[in-house]
């Protein structure tokens, strides 16, 4: 906030974390079915990371259709230690507040499933093991196809795993992590989760601004991020369960994603740059080739 429109920066834990996370609900949807507007999405963990993806969130559901931002951000619940964010609580932070609904009070994860039924169950609270059976279980019972997003990393913090949230709905959950898991084959099915984690985002964030000039980088490039990278998962990758692409893709994916960003940064008057007749073409052009010539 102190240097965002004086400097040409951006915090990736918050915002790049938030596009990540989005990119994986897009390509969810091609799963699931409906849009943004049809989930409730809970949060476990209510720190800045969090808010950031329930922002961006908040943005993608205004943006599909007649909602407003009220009716928008009550689709975000929070579930900090404390309990269920809501309007009488006395010990919220500032930056919670925006999403402190006039609801019943909940005092465990349970208790906030049962009465708000999310469609997603979100962890960015790094505290492993707190999806437990028993919620990953509810989740199941209350949707077809529950989205587990267990983003906390390392692995060791992780909410839950792969093979749990695979394992105790049946396959049936659609599951990304921050940090990798192997896949799991379960119900004589190979699952492959995939892996939401911000280094997606930022290297082709970093490398369309920097490619046509950008001077400022804003939120609308996040969602653009977003959806490029959404775009990146095939159908393939869905056949796997998987809503993210490989890795190992990550260069022709940051190409793509940097092509979105400048787009935007043309949009928006961002930079005094010519644009060029093939951007993404440019793009590549900008990007380091790590080819080495051999010892002699």
């Amino acid at each position: 906030k102190k240097y965002r429109n004086r400097l040409c920066s951006f915090h990736d834990e918050i915002q790049g974390t938030a596009a990540v996370t989005l990119a994986g609900l897009f390509a969810s949807l091609r799963l699931t079915g409906g849009a943004l507007q049809d989930h409730t999405f809970l949060f476990l963990g209510a720190g800045e990371a969090g808010i950031g993806i329930a922002d961006l969130v908040v943005e993608a559901v205004k943006e599909e259709g007649d909602i407003s931002d009220q009716e928008a951000r009550e689709k975000c619940l929070f579930f900090d230690s404390r309990g269920l964010v809501v309007k009488s609580r006395q010990d919220l932070a500032e930056h919670k507040l925006a999403y402190a609904h006039d609801f019943t009070p909940a005092g465990t994860l349970m208790q906030a499933i049962k009465q708000h039924r999310p469609t997603v169950l979100i962890g960015v609270s790094g505290q492993p093991q707190t999806f437990t059976k028993e919620v990953v279980e509810e989740m199941a019972l209350l949707n077809e196809m529950p989205l587990i997003f267990a983003l906390s990393n390392p692995t060791s913090k992780a909410e839950c795993s792969a093979e749990q949230a695979y394992t105790w709905t049946n396959g049936r959950a659609i599951f990304a992590s921050g940090s990798p898991f192997d896949a799991v084959v379960t119900n004589g099915r190979t699952c492959v989760p995939g892996q939401g984690n911000n280094a997606y985002i930022f290297p082709g964030v970093g490398l369309g601004v920097t490619a046509v000039g950008a001077t400022r980088v804003t939120d609308s490039m996040f969602m653009a991020a977003a959806k490029a990278l959404a775009m990146q998962v095939t159908d393939e990758d869905l056949e796997l369960g998987r809503v993210f692409p490989p890795l190992t893709k990550i260069r022709e994916v940051s190409a793509h994603i940097a092509t979105a960003v400048a787009e935007v940064a043309f949009a928006e008057g961002s930079t005094n740059h010519p644009r060029p007749a093939d951007l993404l073409a440019h793009i590549k052009d900008q990007m380091y080739e790590p080819d080495y010539l051999p010892v002699i």
